[in-house]
């Protein structure tokens, strides 16, 4: 079973573009109103309520968001953040590659930046 993404209000939308170019649409959901900075809360409620892996630009406030989250023992598809300054293309062929060979089981309740997969680990 393949992975679904939702990107978050802030991810470059070429990022989305290319990835929905590549893959099926359906692989990465664009954003409900690109550009607008909604609750960061409310992104991720979004995501996690479809089922969805939260992919963000906002690694400050996603991660601490995302570490409560865990605190209150609430499950989560999974995070992954993406930094401003990486090449499109890197992030676009890390998104596509989870996307085919990695259960969502494996990204549940984690949060990885992307393209490096580097993984934070928050206590419970």
């Amino acid at each position: 079973m393949s992975i679904p993404f939702q990107a978050d209000n802030d991810l470059k939308f070429a990022i989305v573009k290319a990835v929905r170019r590549r893959e099926p649409p359906s692989i990465l959901r664009r954003p409900m109103r690109p550009g607008l900075k909604p609750s960061v809360i409310r992104n991720s409620w979004n995501a996690a309520r479809d089922n969805r892996v939260l992919v963000s630009h906002d690694r400050r406030n996603m991660l601490n968001h995302f570490r409560n989250h865990l605190l209150a023992e609430k499950p989560s598809p999974g995070l992954l953040v993406v930094s401003q300054g990486t090449p499109i293309g890197l992030v676009v062929e890390a998104i596509v590659l989870l996307w085919a060979v990695t259960d969502p089981t494996e990204l549940r309740d984690q949060a990885y930046h992307l393209p490096s997969l580097i993984h934070h680990r928050f206590p419970r």
